[in-house]
C-alpha cells in the first residue's frame, strides 16, 4: 500500500487536536454543552476503541441515526477512525425510503437514538442484516449495548486509526430523492478529502473560524476545517420554518463567521432580519446550496452584512461537490438581469480541479466519453463533471451507475452526470436552466423549467412558480403553477392577467398559457426548496381534467 494512497477523512480531527486543543470544536447550546477539539478527538478514540470490541471495524457498514449534537460529531469520526462505513440518510425521507434504503444499503449495525431503534423494529428496517446494535440514549426493550456504557468500559488510550486508502468507501451518503427514488452515493476518503480542500481554497475558511451549520452533513466539515461548530437550536428537516430570531442571536451571540443554510431558511432568516433591522457584523461569509437562490433573497439577507461581505451559492449535489461558485455582488451586479429576462441562473465557474463539460441532451445511457457529446458555448446542454470530489458509483444500484457515470477511456476516470440542464456563458459562467427530468416538450419545443419560472417569478406577488407538462412526453401542455405571496389579500384574476403579459413579451414564454394557483408548493425535506414537480405535474393533470 503506498503511502500517498493511505487517507482517511478522520486524521483532520487529531491534526487540529494538535494545533488548537482547547479551542471548541463543538458548542451545544440547547445542552449548555462543549467539546474542545482535545475533548472530542479523545471522545471519538475512546469510542473507537468500543466500536472494535463491539465488532464495528473496517468495511462495516453502520447505519446512523443520531441528530446533530456532540454525540453525532464523536461516533461520526469514530466510525471514519475504525475504517467503517457510516450510512447517513435523512430521517425526513418518509417511512417507506427510509427501510428502501436501508435495505439497499445492508448496514450490518445499527447506532440510533432510542426513537429511531423503536421504528427500526416497527417498520422492520435492516432486519435481514443488522446484527450489532447501539443505543445513544436510554436503550428499552431491544438487544445491544448504549453508547454511555461503551464508553465507560473503554480505555483513554490513543486510537492507532485504520490505513483506508484513497479510493475505499468512507460513507454512503444517500441523495434527497427529490427526482426519483433516494440514492446511496458512495464517498472514498479522497471524495471527502478533496471536498475539505476545495471548501477551504474556495471560502478561504481558516482554523479557529466559527460556523452555524443548519444542515447535518455539512455540519461534519466544520471540525475537519478547524472550525467551531455551534449547533443551532433546530428541527434540521424543516429549515424553512425555523426561529429565525434564535438564528440571529446565537450567530451574534457566538460571533460566528461563517454559515451554512438552504435557500429556504435564508429567506426567513433575512426576511425577519429586515423587518427587526437586525445586524450580523462578524459574519464574513454565508453559503447557500440545494436549490437556485433567489436574488430578492440575497439582496435582503446581504443587507444584514457588513460592506463587501457575500453570500456565496455552490452548485453541486450529493454525488458531487462544490461544482461551482458564485458570489451575490456577481448575481446582484450582473446576472440577475439576464436571470430575471430568462436566460437561467449563474451558477459561477467550475472550481479548482473539476472539469466541467456541456454535453447533447440524452435520456439515454452514455457508456464512453467522446469530445463530439459536447455543445457549442451558449447552447444548453446537459452539465457532466469529472474531479476528485465526484463519487463514482451508487451503492447496489447498477442500473443508476450506467445512466449516470461515462467512462473516459482516453484520459482514465470518469465524468458524472448532473442530471442539470444548463450552459456556458463566454466567460466561462455556468448557467443553470433545471433538471433534465423536468424540461416540458411540448409538440413545438423543449421548455427548461428555471428561464421559464424566472420570467413570472420577478412578479411582485409570487412567491415562486414551476413550470410542469401535462399529457404524453413530446405532446406536453406546459401548466405554469404559481404560489403566492403569503400573508396579504391578491386578487388572482389581476395576477393571472399580469402573468400572461410577461409570458407574451419573451419568446420561450408565448406558448405558457394556462396558469394553475397552488396554496404551497410540494417540497424537499432536506433543504425546504426542492419543488417536486412530479408531485405538482399530477395535481395539475387532476385540476385540468
Amino acid at each position: 500500500m503506498s503511502r500517498d494512497n493511505i487517507v482517511n477523512i478522520a486524521g483532520h480531527l487529531p491534526e487540529m487536536a494538535r494545533q488548537q486543543p482547547e479551542t471548541a470544536a463543538i458548542i451545544f447550546p440547547r445542552d449548555n454543552r462543549r467539546l474542545s477539539f482535545k475533548e472530542l478527538d479523545a471522545l471519538s478514540d475512546r469510542i473507537a476503541h468500543g466500536l472494535v470490541r463491539c465488532g464495528i471495524d473496517q468495511g462495516v457498514r453502520t447505519a446512523l441515526m443520531v441528530p446533530p449534537g456532540p454525540e453525532f460529531f464523536a461516533l461520526t469520526f469514530a466510525l471514519f477512525k475504525v475504517g467503517a462505513v457510516p450510512v447517513l440518510i435523512d430521517p425526513g425521507l418518509g417511512i417507506k425510503n427510509l427501510k428502501r434504503c436501508l435495505a439497499e444499503a445492508e448496514p450490518r449495525a445499527f447506532i440510533g437514538i432510542p426513537k429511531a431503534h423503536a421504528a427500526r423494529l416497527v417498520f422492520g428496517w435492516g432486519k435481514e442484516t443488522v446484527k450489532t446494535l447501539i443505543t445513544v440514549g436510554n436503550r428499552l426493550f431491544w438487544k445491544g449495548t448504549t453508547l454511555d456504557t461503551l464508553i465507560k468500559e473503554q480505555t483513554s488510550a490513543p486510537f492507532a486509526m485504520a490505513r483506508t486508502e484513497r479510493d475505499e468507501t468512507a460513507a454512503i451518503l444517500f441523495t434527497s430523492g427529490s427526482t426519483g427514488p433516494p440514492k446511496g452515493a458512495v464517498y472514498s476518503h479522497g471524495n471527502f478529502s478533496a471536498q475539505v480542500a476545495a471548501l477551504r481554497n474556495v471560502y478561504g475558511i481558516q482554523p479557529g473560524e466559527i460556523d452555524l451549520p443548519t444542515f447535518p452533513l455539512f455540519a461534519l466539515f466544520a471540525p475537519a476545517l478547524g472550525m467551531t461548530a455551534v449547533i443551532p437550536e433546530m428541527d434540521f428537516t424543516r429549515p424553512g420554518s425555523v426561529n429565525a430570531r434564535k438564528i440571529l442571536a446565537t450567530i451574534n451571540r457566538y460571533n460566528v463567521t461563517t454559515m451554512f443554510g438552504s435557500p429556504a431558511l435564508i429567506n426567513r432568516v433575512g426576511r425577519f432580519g429586515v423587518k427587526h433591522e437586525v445586524r450580523l457584523p462578524t459574519l464574513r461569509r454565508a453559503i447557500s446550496a440545494g436549490a437556485p437562490v433567489p436574488a430578492s433573497v440575497l439582496e435582503r439577507f446581504t443587507s444584514l452584512l457588513n460592506p463587501g461581505v457575500e453570500v456565496f451559492t455552490p452548485y453541486g449535489a450529493t454525488e458531487a461537490l462544490p461544482v461551482c461558485s458564485i458570489g451575490s455582488s456577481e448575481i446582484l451586479n450582473e446576472t440577475r438581469s439576464i436571470t430575471d429576462a430568462g436566460g437561467g441562473v449563474c451558477v459561477g465557474r467550475a472550481v479548482a480541479g473539476v472539469q466541467l463539460e456541456i454535453i447533447s441532451i440524452s435520456d439515454d445511457p452514455i457508456a464512453f466519453w467522446d469530445d463530439s457529446l459536447r455543445v457549442p458555448t451558449g447552447k444548453i446542454g446537459e452539465i457532466v463533471v469529472k474531479g476528485e470530489q465526484v463519487t463514482r458509483r451508487y451503492y447496489n444500484r447498477p442500473e443508476a451507475d450506467q445512466l449516470a457515470k461515462i467512462v473516459d477511456r482516453v484520459n482514465g476516470g470518469f465524468f458524472h452526470r448532473m442530471g442539470d440542464l444548463g450552459g456556458r456563458d463566454e466567460q466561462g459562467r455556468i448557467w443553470f436552466c433545471g433538471r433534465k427530468s423536468h424540461r416540458v416538450t411540448t409538440s413545438e419545443a423543449s421548455l427548461f423549467t428555471i428561464p421559464c419560472e424566472a420570467v413570472f417569478n420577478t412578479h411582485p406577488d409570487v412567491l415562486r412558480t414551476a413550470l410542469v407538462g401535462v399529457g404524453k412526453a413530446g405532446q406536453q401542455l406546459p401548466v405554469l403553477c404559481v404560489e403566492l405571496e403569503k400573508g396579504r389579500t391578491i386578487d388572482r384574476d389581476r395576477v393571472r392577467n399580469e402573468l400572461l403579459a410577461l409570458a407574451a413579451g419573451h419568446i420561450h414564454t408565448q406558448n405558457i398559457t394556462t396558469i394553475l394557483f397552488h396554496p404551497a408548493f410540494p417540497v424537499d425535506i432536506r433543504h425546504n426548496a426542492k419543488i417536486f414537480r412530479e408531485k405538482l405535474a399530477h395535481w395539475a393533470t387532476v385540476k385540468l381534467a
